[in-house]
């Protein structure tokens, strides 16, 4: 089949982006232009930005780009996970963006991918680090020679000398030196001259002078030692070099890039862990067969056969069969999860028992497992607040070290011993070597992302930096109740049977009554019979009375099973039950009354659990000087028995969704760092609001993305987690830059011959 798609034809339902080339959709698209009648669709206004500066210049690129895909297969099928265009950038410089890996034009760091991998697709491996460690070890095998003959003498005259000819030493060197320097450094030597032709001054051009200075003075010396003056030479009748200077820093800079390249390799372990969470392989149903396909191959709305044992390939929804799912990578739950047809099953989950057929609803990276890897890998890009110190110092280190290295030549020539050229050339050469400013500018991006990347392994997503760095400092944490502090669902706490009947046929009759009812409550009592292995009765006649109750038959007998309004109404009198249903009133239960023939037989009380990692979080954090407050829309008897049970002094009840925010806002306004804590779209205005906002994740997609924190497990102890881990994160950094400030502060004295004298 010939893709007959390009920009100048799309189809109708579909545009090609002339930029960047995906699939773009007209009425979803971020931005239209027209252009010669035509319209063009774009995926960003970046795309469309870039189209507007040229439009002729970006089509010819695209129908280049279409040329060669006229022999190759039809498109996959509309919803599949597409291939997208990786964009990179540079951790210190986020506005720097490029479609292809490199250096940072600034900083000269390598750039890294903005997005991550989509979920099952195989962890790319890093060219650029294969080739500077490559670069690195010839380097350090040719650097290892160079150094002893350069410190020879120190073996011994007799030894030495009988070893090499002194007249031969510098052509050695020379010829050792020169592949290292220019070969093994070539990457340090463009990103300088760029640093330099950009006037973004950084560390790469310091080695650029200090290395091209080294190197050059010695090449001079070692081809024309007659343009120096006499007292330049030994007695020999050759020129002190430097060969050794030239390749040890570079040799020293190239491990560097090497072991930087590696760290950001570990920091991004737990993505690649949580992307080793999905199966590489889905097996669909097409034309009444079942094929094993790669799982970028899935596309919305194909039926997916899972097998016990097997991981669930993408989200979706459960259409045929039952099983029990192993959710503890999203819920941190040991218990498998039952599941029945209409269900939804989520993507890297662990198919425990049952063969079932879902339906993809979420593929590529739609799905949970790639937005939860995609926000480890924005929060590991992401700078703190304390990175516009370290920026304000670098932007005027760099020029300082200039000047220093400048006043040092100056200095040694005008008042150094002689040979003055000598010790000025040496002593400015050394500054500009020593005053490396690497540690100072990864001492801030190396720490968040081991921070991040610590957090991602005990369930604690950072979104951004600054969410970690000013967890440690808050002082106020709001608190939603349903789905944060209690379990998001009733369950029954109390069942009571009355003139008689046992509690066991109270539950009997009450879940037989509700089985055919799709109200909360409902699935929380049959829920209740199942786990007390007791058979619902046989019923029928089912009603629904809308915001009252049941109705229906069993034995025979009319049953009856609701609040007072529906008791009320049909004249059932609960003078005996009052006070038990008082009691269970009192404690925050939501009480139902069971009722046969026109009498009251049983009640049940429902509630809202509490987690039970709860009472354990709130502990923690008050002891960490942390002022809990409980902030819900609940009725205050219910706020005040669930506040009392867990020992929280200050709660606002009846809160509606937009208030929220305004609670959020009256604390700031007292001058108090706020964190808030929620999990459902109705708290998304007030984690926006928030200092901090800390989304539980089991919650809802817009909570997690209004938050700065997620809790994957759904457990508030994860906030004395981050508080612990944003404590460490900021001392890691605050002594990172005591240790590059001392180090620059002391070595570049040194280096321009303090201790000469």
């Amino acid at each position: 089949m010939i893709d007959d798609r390009s920009p100048d034809n799309p189809a109708p339902d579909q545009a090609i982006d002339p930029v960047c080339g995906m699939t773009v959709a007209p009425a979803e698209a971020a931005a239209s232009v027209e252009y010669r009648g035509r319209s063009y669709y774009f995926c960003s206004q970046g795309c469309a930005e870039a189209f507007r500066r040229d439009p002729e210049a970006q089509l010819a690129k695209a129908r280049r780009r279409e040329r060669p895909r006229r022999h190759e297969p039809a498109e996959p099928p509309a919803g599949a996970s597409q291939g997208l265009r990786r964009e990179y950038t540079c951790p210190m410089h986020p506005e720097i963006r490029q479609d292809k890996p490199g250096a940072c034009p600034k900083c000269g760091m390598d750039l890294e991918p903005v997005g991550a991998a989509p979920a099952g697709a195989q962890e790319e491996e890093d060219p650029e680090l294969r080739k500077m460690t490559r670069r690195f070890w010839i380097s350090a095998i040719l650097t290892l020679p160079v150094l002893v003959i350069a410190m020879g003498h120190m073996l011994g005259p007799e030894v030495f000398y009988r070893a090499m000819r002194p007249g031969w030493r510098p052509w050695v060197e020379l010829v050792l030196a020169t592949p290292v320097v220019l070969w093994g450094g070539w990457p340090l030597w463009v990103r300088g001259a760029r640093s330099i032709r950009t006037l973004n001054l950084n560390m790469f051009t310091l080695i650029l002078i200090g290395v091209g200075a080294a190197y050059l003075y010695s090449l001079v010396a070692t081809l024309a030692p007659g343009l120096f003056p006499p007292a330049f030479r030994t007695g020999h009748g050759t020129v002190g070099v430097y060969y050794e200077a030239a390749v040890f820093i570079t040799t020293l800079v190239l491990l560097g890039q090497v072991l930087e390249g590696r760290a950001r390799r570990r920091t991004s372990g737990a993505i690649r862990q949580l992307l080793e969470l999905a199966p590489r392989t889905a097996r669909v149903l097409r034309d009444g067969q079942e094929l094993d396909i790669p799982l970028d191959q899935v596309a919305r709305g194909d039926r997916l056969r899972v097998r016990p044992g097997q991981k669930v390939p993408v989200d979706g929804e459960l259409i045929e069969g039952s099983s029990t799912l192993d959710e503890s990578m999203i819920t941190g739950e040991p218990m498998p999860v039952e599941k029945q047809p209409g269900d939804t099953v989520i993507g890297a989950t662990l198919n425990r028992s049952g063969s079932f057929v879902m339906e993809a609803r979420r593929v590529g990276r739609e799905t949970m497992l790639s937005q939860i890897v995609e926000m480890v890998s924005q929060a590991q890009r992401s700078r703190a607040p304390i990175q516009r110190l370290v920026d304000k110092v670098a932007a005027v280190f760099v020029p300082a070290v200039l000047v220093v290295a400048v006043a040092t030549f100056v200095l040694w020539l005008l008042l150094g011993p002689a040979p003055a050229l000598a010790f000025a050339l040496v002593n400015a050469v050394s500054v500009l070597i020593i005053a490396c400013p690497c540690a100072l500018g990864l001492a801030t991006p190396m720490s968040v992302m081991v921070g991040v990347g610590r957090g991602a392994q005990v369930g604690v997503l950072v979104k951004n930096a600054e969410a970690l760095e000013v967890m440690q400092k808050v002082d106020t944490l709001l608190v939603d109740k349903t789905g944060t502090l209690t379990e998001g669902r009733p369950s029954v706490r109390d069942v009571v049977g009355l003139e008689g009947v046992s509690p066991q046929e109270v539950l009997r009759l009450a879940a037989g009554l509700e089985r055919g009812s799709e109200h909360p409550l409902a699935a929380a009592i049959v829920d209740e019979a199942r786990r007390r292995d007791i058979a619902p009765a046989q019923t029928s006649d089912f009603e629904a009375i809308g915001g009252k109750g049941v109705r229906g038959r069993a034995d025979g007998q009319t049953l009856l099973l609701g609040n007072r309004r529906l008791m009320d109404d049909h004249g059932v009198e609960l003078a005996p039950a009052g006070s038990r249903a008082d009691a269970l009133t009192a404690q925050a239960q939501t009480v139902m009354f069971l009722a046969r023939e026109g009498r009251a037989i049983g009640l049940l009380g429902l509630a809202d659990p509490i987690k039970e990692s709860t009472p354990e979080a709130v502990r923690l954090l008050r002891a960490d000087g942390v002022q809990v407050v409980m902030v819900t829309g609940d009725n205050p008897a219910t706020a005040q028995a669930v506040a009392q049970e867990l020992g929280i002094e200050e709660f606002q009840a009846q809160v509606l969704p937009e208030d929220k925010a305004g609670v959020v806002e009256d604390y700031r306004r007292r001058g108090r760092l706020v964190a808030m804590a929620g999990d459902g779209i109705n708290d998304a205005p007030a984690l926006a609001a928030a200092t901090v906002g800390i989304a539980m994740g089991t919650g809802t997609d817009v909570a997690m993305e209004s938050a700065g924190l997620t809790l994957l497990r759904g457990d508030l102890r994860g906030i004395a987690t981050a508080r612990l881990l944003g404590r460490a994160t900021m001392r890691n950094i605050r002594q990172n830059l005591f240790f590059a400030f001392i180090y620059n502060t002391v070595g570049i004295p040194i280096a321009a011959g303090l201790l000469y004298p």
